[in-house]
C-alpha cells in the first residue's frame, strides 16, 4: 500500500468518517502505515491547520496554553470541534513533554504555582523532609530535663551546707544517688577528686557525673569508666583491687578476716582472677567493655551490696569457694613456696589425672603460666586449673581442655590424638584389675554423645553445642570422674535436676568444703582431747 496515493484519497473523505468507532486500537498498532496515513490526514485537516496556528499566537502573546480543550479561551476553544480518530474514552494518555526548548511551554519564576496545562500526568510533590534525631554522642547521650532536675534535688539535699564531702560521707552519694554499690564509694571519690583534696564539692560532682553524661550510662560503663585508667579502653587486674579493699573493710560477711591480713590479700586475689577466667574470654589480661556487658559480673555486685551472707554469693564472691582454691593449693605445695610443679600436680584428686595431661598442661599450651618460673605453676595459674578441672560445662574449661588435647593445634580433635590420651587410661584400668574398655567402642560413645557435624572429628563448636561434652575430657584423662560416670548414683542425678541453677564447681565447691571443715574440726577436737589428758596427767602431781 503506498503513502501518496492513501493521502489523496483519505483528502476526500469526510472528517467525519475519520471517527472509525469500529476500529480498535490494537489494529492501529498491529499495521503502522495505516497509522501514519491517518496521521498524516490528520495534519492536512482545515481544522487542525487552525488549531496549531491559535496555539502559536498564544505562545507568542503569552496567554495560557490548554491544550486538553479545557481552557476557557477562545482560541483553545475551536478544539472542540476537532475531529477525534479514537473512539470516545479511548485515548490513550499523553507523553511527558519536556519543560525545556519547547515553544509551548513558559518559563515560570522560582515562585511560581503548579502548572495550569491538562496534562494527564499528576504533579508528584516533594517528599517530607523527616528529621531523624541525634542518636550518637561522642561523650555519651545527654540526661533528660527530668531526670536532670531530680538528681539535682537529691545532690542538693545530700550536699546540704556546700562545704562538700569528705571520703567517709560519700557512701550515701554512691549508694542513693549513683545507684552503685557501696564498696565503690572510695574509688570513685577519688576519681573525682582529682587534686587528692579530700573533699568533693557539689559542683565537682556534678560536672563528673551529670555533665560529663555519667548519670545516662548503664551500670555496666558507669562501672568501666570509673575503674579504668585515664587513657586505657580496658580493665586490668590491678584496676580491681581498690574494691576488693574496701568490700574486704565494710562487707559484714567479711569482719571476720580483717584480723588477718595475709588472707584478705588471698581472697581479693582469688576473686579477681575468678573474674578474668570467666569475663575476659581473650584471656589477654585485658577486660573490655563488651567483655563486661556479657558477662555476669554486674548482677553478682549487686547481689554482694544486698545479701550480707558472703557465701550465698555465689558467682565470684564466696569466701567458701576461695577457702576450697586455697586450701587444694595448700595440700599440692608441700614445700610451701606458692609454687607447685608436675610432681605435685599429678596428686591432684587423688591422683586422678594421667602423666600425659599434666605434661599438656606444662607446656603451657591452654595457658601461659604467670609463676615466671621454669616448670612451676603459680596460684593464678593452679585457679585456672582448677576451676577448669571441676567444672568442665563451662564454656572457659571447654576452650582451655580443648587446646590440651589438640596436639597439632589445627584445631580439631581427631581419633589419633585422643586415643593418644586414652592409652594411659586404659592402662591405669589394666593395673587396677578393671575391665578395659577399648578405644573403638569408647569412641563410638563419644560420637553418639557429641553428635559432631562431622563424625571423623570434633571441633570446639561441636562441644560447646553438647551439655555432656565435659564427660569427653573425663573419659580422656581422668579415670576417677570417668567411673563415676559410668557408674552414676540416681540420687546424685535427683539431686542435681532438684538445683538446676548450680554449676558443677558450686557442688564440688560445696562438697569440699563440708569435707575440710570436717577435718578441720576432727584436728581440733584431738587437739582438744590431748589437752585435757595432759592436764588429767599432771593433777596429780
Amino acid at each position: 500500500m503506498e503513502v501518496e496515493p492513501a493521502r489523496r484519497d483519505a483528502a476526500a473523505l469526510d472528517p467525519e468518517l475519520l471517527q472509525l468507532p469500529e476500529l480498535a486500537p490494537g489494529a492501529l498498532r498491529e499495521n503502522s502505515i495505516i497509522a501514519d496515513a491517518l496521521y498524516s490526514q490528520w495534519l492536512v485537516l482545515p481544522d487542525t491547520a487552525k488549531l496549531v496556528k491559535s496555539l502559536i499566537d498564544d505562545a507568542k502573546a503569552g496567554a495560557t496554553l490548554n491544550v486538553a480543550g479545557t481552557s476557557a479561551s477562545t482560541n483553545a476553544a475551536s478544539s472542540s470541534s476537532l475531529p477525534s480518530m479514537f473512539p470516545a474514552g479511548s485515548a490513550p494518555p499523553l507523553s511527558p513533554r519536556s519543560t525545556s526548548g519547547s515553544p509551548r511551554v513558559m518559563r515560570r519564576g522560582p515562585g511560581a504555582g503548579p502548572s495550569s496545562l491538562g496534562s494527564p500526568l499528576k504533579l508528584v510533590s516533594e517528599p517530607v523532609r523527616e528529621v531523624i534525631p541525634q542518636f550518637y554522642f561522642k561523650n555519651g547521650r545527654p540526661p533528660p530535663k527530668d531526670l536532670k532536675e531530680q538528681c539535682l534535688s537529691r545532690i542538693d539535699h545530700l550536699f546540704f551546707g556546700g562545704e562538700g564531702l569528705q571520703i567517709q560521707e560519700f557512701r550515701s552519694v554512691t549508694k542513693d544517688i549513683c545507684k552503685l554499690p557501696s564498696f565503690f564509694s572510695s574509688v570513685l571519690f577519688k576519681k573525682i577528686d582529682v587534686a587528692c583534696t579530700g573533699t568533693v564539692s557539689r559542683d565537682a560532682f556534678v560536672e563528673y557525673w551529670i555533665n560529663d553524661n555519667m548519670i545516662t550510662m548503664d551500670m555496666a560503663s558507669q562501672i568501666f569508666e570509673i575503674l579504668r585508667k585515664p587513657g586505657y579502653n580496658y580493665l586490668t587486674q590491678d584496676d580491681f583491687k581498690p574494691v576488693l579493699k574496701e568490700l574486704l573493710a565494710t562487707h559484714p560477711g567479711l569482719e571476720f578476716l580483717q584480723g588477718t591480713p595475709e588472707f584478705q590479700e588471698r581472697y581479693a586475689e582469688t576473686v579477681i582472677y575468678r573474674i578474668f577466667y570467666s569475663i575476659n574470654r581473650s584471656g589477654n589480661g585485658h577486660l573490655t567493655l563488651r567483655e563486661l556487658k556479657r558477662g555476669n559480673l554486674i548482677a553478682a555486685l549487686q547481689q554482694l551490696d544486698e545479701e550480707e551472707d558472703i557465701n550465698k554469693v555465689l558467682r565470684y564472691f564466696s569466701y567458701e569457694h576461695f577457702y576450697v582454691i586455697y586450701c587444694k593449693f595448700w595440700e599440692l605445695d608441700t614445700d610451701h613456696d606458692f609454687l607447685i610443679d608436675k610432681e605435685n600436680l599429678i596428686r591432684y584428686g587423688n591422683h586422678s589425672l594421667t602423666y600425659r595431661i599434666v605434661d599438656r598442661i606444662f607446656t603451657q599450651i591452654p595457658r601461659k603460666f604467670t609463676s615466671m618460673t621454669e616448670g612451676k605453676m603459680g596460684y593464678e595459674d593452679f585457679v585456672y586449673f582448677i576451676l577448669s578441672e571441676e567444672d568442665k560445662s563451662s564454656e572457659p574449661s571447654l576452650e582451655y581442655w580443648f587446646k590440651c588435647i589438640d596436639l597439632d593445634g589445627n584445631g580439631i580433635l581427631t581419633s589419633n590424638e585422643m586415643q593418644f590420651f586414652y592409652e594411659e587410661q586404659l592402662h591405669r584400668m589394666e593395673c587396677m584389675a578393671q575391665e578395659p574398655v577399648l578405644f573403638e567402642d569408647i569412641l563410638c560413645q563419644m560420637i553418639d554423645m557429641i553428635g559432631p557435624e562431622n563424625e571423623s572429628y570434633f571441633t570446639l563448636r561441636d562441644l560447646k553445642r553438647c551439655k555432656l561434652s565435659g564427660n569427653i575430657f573425663n573419659i580422656l584423662f581422668n579415670l576417677n570422674k570417668f567411673m563415676a560416670f559410668e557408674t552414676r548414683d540416681p540420687f546424685l542425678i535427683r539431686q542435681e535436676r532438684e538445683n538446676p541453677t548450680l554449676t558443677e564447681w558450686d557442688r564440688f565447691a560445696h562438697r569440699e568444703y563440708i569435707r575440710l571443715s570436717m577435718e578441720e574440726d576432727g584436728e581440733d577436737a584431738s587437739n582438744g582431747s590431748g589437752d585435757v589428758w595432759d592436764e588429767s596427767l599432771e593433777a596429780p602431781f
